[in-house]
Parts: structure tokens; C-alpha cells; sequence
């Protein structure tokens, strides 16, 4: 998801330039590469976004982008050259009903358009808080993993030294929030109903060695948008009170901890700093969906900041402060810090609330950020961070890749930055012969 106005005044054309979706599944193979592509890049990164069946949106706005059918798109490389781009809608139902497929029933209702994350050696296309679905081979569609069937977050977070996977499944029917954990092999080993004063909308959690941070914040469920034509029923809410939840890592008791108001739409990563003190680093909002009582639709959402939150778990206070000016969305760190200290937050400049333009780097230790700026009118997709193993000595050791729209083509291609110089020139670019549709994230898989 990013910041972009959903409604009222200034609607967003759907159908032109990077939000343009494709009308067809192609398979490409022998991609052009401008630079040399690291022979250490083995594997595909995939991208996952909304893509109607008809390749054109119906709205204009961003509630009628963000529901469209779940289309991946996989760029594969291997030892320096860039094998294939291949695009897939996942066959879900929904497809199934669209394409007149006689299995119909057999396939899973469910619209995974939002992440990809590997798990008990599955890749999964993760759906907005419905079940997730295996991808297989090729970009094929597989199972509902075992124990996920009632859906997830699209944003679980991966343990890198358990392999346990922590998630939670947020409606606005009872049980309004369940909190989950599913060990290294897949099993569902935690599932606690939790307890809320009303259903609010949580889009993203975080982790610690030992915790799990649960995110309520302003913004919730009001079921009468639906009366109004809206497909997703959510808005901004003054009077609720904004919280942070933070519950043992295998469930148990929530300590609430009240924060200023606003909404966290994306965490970069959380850690414990002592006994007594979890720093999270999250985007934060100061209002999001506020209803615009003028018009029938939205308020101009503000840009997202980078924000620090440490909370004192023996004062129960929280300190709260802006790490950067920048504004800023899609965070991403080295995964290999996922719950323990990081100091480096990758994530994509937001110049105005329509663009996502620029790659930026903040260093949360010193403040110093450094920037890749694309050329004129192009945008990109969020960095995925890959280490390399040559430099796993340091936590910036690894290469950016992201997707990057080019307005003066209508083209796409997989641009790869040094992560330890991303102000500096492109370590390689593979060219695709077509566009990539702005989407919001996606997985390094590499071959196992």
C-alpha cells in the first residue's frame, strides 16, 4: 500500500503509466543487461500487486486499486545472467470464475495480492489478511499451507535463527484479532484470540528475540463505507486511542502501551535494547483515510516518516520521534537482522503522494541518508535487500534490487545497486521488453 489520495478531489488515472496494468502472462527469456550482472545473485525475485482480469482498472482511486486479482511477476538470474521474466495471475477462484476454469471449487478463495515470503521451504503469495497460497515452480499456484486456511497478515515476520514464522489475522468479524506462530517446519504452534475494543485495521507486526508488537492504531473498520459504493471499509477514527501491543513470542498476556495518535502502515524492524526497553522503527502517519466531510470521498493522506518508538517495559512509557525528514515508504532491512538491532533502513522517497520515486538510505545510528534518484517522470518499485556472502561481515553487505518503471518506454527493468554505495552508479540493469505494474512487494528467492 502507499500513501496515495484514494478518493475526493484529484483521482489518479489507474490505466496510464506505472500503475498500468497488463492484460496478458508472458514468458521472456535471455534478458538484456546493461553492467555486470554478480554471479552471486542466483535465484528470482518476485513481485506481487493488484491486476485485474480485463487489464484495466474500473475507479480511480486507490481504494479500487488496492482489491484488484493478485498477479506475480518473477525476474530469475543465475551466475551473471538474467535468465527469464515470466508474470502469472494466482489461480485463485476468483480466476477460476473470471477464466471459466471447471475447477472452480477446488481453488482457494482467497486474493493473495499483497507479499511474498518463504517459509518451511514454501514460497507463499500472502493476501490481506486472508489464507496465503504456495507458489510453485514457474510461478504456478499451489496449496493453502496446512493450519492457514482462516488467512494471515500479509506481513508475518520471519525469525532468521528459529525459522518461526509470526503472523496475525485482523477482521472486522469476531474474533477480531488472532495472534499466531507457525515453528520452522510449518506447524501452527501458537493461535490466541485477542481480545480488542473493536476491530481495527493492522496491516503489519513486529518482532523481537523474544516478543511480538501488535500495531492499533487510528485507523478501522466502519462497515457503512460499503453503503457509500467503497470495496474496503476502512477510515481514520479521531477518538480511538493509538496503541502498541506487546506479547510474549508464544502468546500470552498483551501489554498495551498508548501512543500519539496516527496509523503505522509498514515496519522496517524492532529489537529489545536491554531487559527493559523494545525499540521499534516503523512509517508512521500523523492521519490516514480521514473522511473528508465536504466531499464524499478522502482527505489528502500526508506522506509517511520513518519514526522510532521505545517503549519502557517497567515505566510503561513511550518515547517517540522522527529518525528521518524524509518522506519515505515500502521499509526494508538486511533480513538477517530481523529482530535484533539494525542500522541501516532501506526504503522508496516519496517526493509527492502520487510518486514513488527514489531509493533511500537511512542510517538510524548517525541520521545520514543517502538517495538514488531516478530520471524524470520514472518510478520504482520498494528495494529487496540480498546479502553477499563475500561481505556478510557487515550488515550492509548485500545489493538493492527493485523494479523501475520507464515513463519514456513504458517499459520496466531490474535495476541492482550496491547497497553499501546506493548514491552511486547501477551494479547492473536487466532490461525487460514490457512493464512491471506498480504493485506493493515482493521476495528474493534464491535457489536452494
Amino acid at each position: 500500500m502507499t500513501g496515495v489520495r484514494p478518493g475526493g478531489e484529484g483521482l489518479l488515472d489507474l490505466n496510464a503509466g506505472a500503475l498500468a496494468p497488463v492484460a496478458d502472462e508472458v514468458n521472456v527469456r535471455q534478458l538484456p543487461v546493461t553492467g555486470i550482472l554478480p554471479e552471486g545473485l542466483t535465484g528470482t525475485l518476485v513481485r506481487n500487486g493488484p491486476n485485474p482480469y480485463s487489464g484495466a482498472f474500473s475507479g480511480s482511486g486507490m481504494l479500487d486499486w488496492w482489491p484488484e486479482a493478485a498477479m506475480v511477476h518473477g525476474i530469475r538470474l543465475e551466475q551473471g545472467n538474467a535468465l527469464e521474466y515470466a508474470n502469472r495471475w494466482v489461480r485463485t477462484r476468483q480466476w477460476a470464475g473470471h477464466f471459466d476454469a471447471a475447477d472452480a471449487a477446488t481453488r482457494p478463495e482467497t486474493n493473495p495480492n499483497v507479499n511474498v515470503i518463504r517459509h518451511a521451504g514454501r514460497d507463499l503469495a500472502l493476501a490481506e489478511g486472508g489464507p496465503p497460497v504456495e507458489l510453485l515452480p514457474g510461478l504456478d499456484t499451489g496449496p493453502v499451507p496446512a493450519g492457514l486456511e482462516a488467512g494471515i497478515t500479509a506481513h508475518p515476520k520471519l525469525d532468521p535463527e528459529t525459522g518461526e514464522l509470526i503472523w496475525f489475522r485482523s477482521s472486522w468479524a469476531e474474533p477480531c484479532l488472532v495472534y499466531g506462530v507457525s515453528d520452522a517446519g510449518g506447524r501452527v504452534t501458537v493461535e490466541q484470540v485477542i481480545d480488542l475494543p473493536g476491530p481495527a485495521m493492522m496491516h503489519d507486526c513486529a518482532i523481537t528475540g523474544r516478543h511480538s508488537l501488535l500495531l492499533d492504531g487510528n485507523v478501522a473498520y466502519d462497515l457503512s463505507l460499503f453503503e457509500k459504493g467503497l470495496r474496503i471499509p476502512i477510515r481514520w477514527f479521531e477518538e480511538r486511542t493509538a496503541r502498541l501491543g506487546v506479547i510474549p513470542r508464544s502468546g500470552g498476556v498483551v501489554r498495551w502501551f498508548a501512543i500519539e495518535p496516527g496509523f503505522i502502515q509498514h515496519v522496517a524492524n524492532a529489537y529489545e535494547d536491554g531487559e527493559d526497553r523494545i525499540v521499534l522503527d516503523a512509517i508512521r502517519y500523523d492521519s490516514f483515510l480521514r473522511l473528508d466531510a465536504a466531499s464524499s470521498g478522502f482527505e489528502p493522506n500526508p506522506l509517511g516518516r520513518l519514526w522510532r518508538y521505545d517503549i519502557d517495559l517497567r515505566t510503561g512509557r513511550v518515547g517517540e520521534r522522527p529518525l528521518s525528514e524524509q518522506d519515505m515508504e515500502m521499509p526494508r532491512i538486511n533480513e538477517n537482522r530481523t529482530g535484533r538491532r539494525h542500522r541501516y533502513v532501506y526504503g522508496v522517497l516519496q517526493p509527492t503522494d502520487r510518486e514513488m520515486r527514489g531509493i533511500v538510505k537511512v542510517d538510524v545510528e548517525t541520521g545520514f541518508v543517502t538517495a538514488h534518484e531516478p530520471p524524470v517522470d520514472d518510478q520504482n518499485s520498494e528495494p529487496v535487500f540480498v546479502p553477499d556472502p563475500a561481505r556478510s561481515n557487515a550488515e550492509d553487505g548485500g545489493w538493492l534490487l527493485f523494479c523501475a518503471y520507464r515513463a519514456r518506454t513504458d517499459t520496466s527493468d531490474l535495476v541492482i545497486l550496491d547497497a553499501q554505495a546506493v548514491d552511486g552508479e547501477a551494479v547492473a540493469t536487466v532490461h525487460l521488453p514490457r512493464r512491471i505494474p506498480a504493485g506493493f512487494h515482493g521476495a528474493w528467492l534464491p535457489e536452494t
